[in-house]
């Protein structure tokens, strides 16, 4: 995973400024804006690490779901060459345009997981 921290089921990226010599984080897949910062990258983990107990700990307190929902639709936008090559596909394969998206990022999201 280039860039992101895993703890419990939160991610984060991570990210270098280089003019002040400092990692920072923010968490993402949550409603909230969630950043922390430090100067080594075994300090990263423990402040994200941190962050996150702290942050589950105000979701409890509020009665509040950590995670973001997410509604299962979203806008791609691509060449039109490539759209077209696409719906032409899926026809080929008796679906959808949805059907054929879908498929395709859950076997790409498959095959990364299985290089971890």
């Amino acid at each position: 995973m280039k860039n992101m921290m895993k703890y419990k089921d939160f991610y984060a990226s991570v990210h270098y400024e280089d003019t002040t010599s400092t990692f920072w984080g923010k968490i993402e897949g949550i409603e909230d804006v969630i950043s922390f910062e430090a100067d080594t990258v075994e300090k990263l983990k423990k402040e994200f690490r941190q962050a996150v107990e702290e942050y589950l700990e105000e979701c409890e307190k509020l009665g509040k779901n950590p995670h973001k929902k997410y509604k299962g639709s979203f806008n791609v936008r691509i060449e039109p060459l490539l759209h077209e090559k696409a719906v032409i596909f899926s026809k080929q394969f008796n679906m959808s345009l949805n059907q054929f998206v879908e498929k395709s990022i859950r076997e790409q999201i498959e095959k990364c997981q299985d290089l971890k």
